[in-house]
Order: structure tokens, then sequence, then C-alpha cells
């Protein structure tokens, strides 16, 4: 009988990292940007799937008023990378908080 070629491991371990999911993502993308910025994030606004990992976008109290309805917030676009590290962020807006979207 002839031998037979073995099989690939179907365990065999892969070098590439495990992309995060998209909570995974939004939370590195908070946690990093709150170390760079002096201002807290206030939460995500939104997770897109990108070709390198995650564009996250991030919203966070720029300056606090009272009323709470007048404080300024911003919205930053946060790049997230295969291994969830931050490679880039940038503001992208700026609103009050009582302010509604242009539809």
């Amino acid at each position: 009988m002839a031998e037979r070629e073995p099989r690939p491991s179907a365990t065999r371990t892969s070098t590439r990292p495990r992309p995060p999911k998209p909570a995974e993502a939004a939370r590195r993308a908070c946690e990093q940007l709150d170390s760079l910025l002096v201002h807290e994030t206030e939460g995500v606004s939104g997770v897109t799937r990108h070709e390198d990992g995650w564009v996250v976008s991030v919203d966070v109290l720029e300056v606090a008023r009272i009323p709470d309805t007048t404080s300024l917030l911003a919205t930053y676009e946060v790049h997230i990378d295969q291994r969830g590290e931050l490679q880039e962020y940038r503001r992208v807006r700026r609103y009050r908080r009582g302010a509604a979207d242009d539809c």
C-alpha cells in the first residue's frame, strides 16, 4: 500500500492575531483615546469594519456646562488595527449636547 500524505492539522495555530470583535474594538478605542485626551469619553456612536481593522466613532465631553444640554461634545474617528492598537484618531465633529443632527 502507498503511504498517505499527512493532512494539515485543524488545530494548527495561526501566526496572525485574531482581530478584535466590534465590542472589543470599541472598548479598546475608548481606552486608548482616554489615555491621549484630557477629556472623558461618553460613549461610542459607531463601529465600522475597515480593511485594516476598525473605525470607531467615539463621543467625548469636551466642555461641561450647566445646564447639561449646553455642554460641548465632539465625535472622534478612531482607527484600530487588527491587533486592537490605535493607529490614528481625529476629531470629525463638535456639537452641543442638546443639538439634533441635520437630516
